[in-house]
């Protein structure tokens, strides 16, 4: 398995993601790791209106996250993301780390499918584009 990074992300934590606590509340780590996606596919040329304006609509089946460390408002971190693919599944690995001293924020696993014209299928354009990092 391929366990090189193969896009990164960075963010700034916005003291209204933060909860009583003064840590980031949980709900927000999906929306980080959402975007960072969201970035990857745009970075790799695929537009996510674009497939699904064409019949192509990629979803989240699963998603596993360990927290490790909090992030606190004005804190500076970086999403990280690998991909591989497991059958029709294509797993988003991605881990979250605070810059200020590289500690771990977030470990996360994100499954996820495509819908081709409504219909659960292996995405072709997901495997052009992705092909480089599935393992051999």
């Amino acid at each position: 398995m391929n366990k090189k990074y193969v896009f990164e992300l960075e963010f700034k934590v916005r003291d209204y993601e933060c909860d009583l606590q003064g840590i980031v509340n949980n709900a927000n780590y999906l929306h980080y790791l959402e975007h960072t996606r969201h970035e990857y596919l745009i970075a790799t040329g695929v537009s996510f209106a674009k497939l699904h304006e064409g019949g192509i609509d990629p979803v989240v089946a699963r998603v596993n996250i360990a927290f490790k460390t909090p992030l606190r408002g004005g804190d500076e971190f970086i999403c990280k993301l690998r991909v591989q693919r497991e059958g029709i599944k294509y797993i988003f690995y991605q881990d979250i780390y605070r810059k200020s001293d590289n500690k771990v924020v977030v470990k996360a696993n994100t499954e996820t499918v495509c819908l081709i014209n409504g219909k659960l299928s292996e995405c072709e354009l997901f495997n052009e584009k992705f092909e480089f990092y599935f393992p051999q």
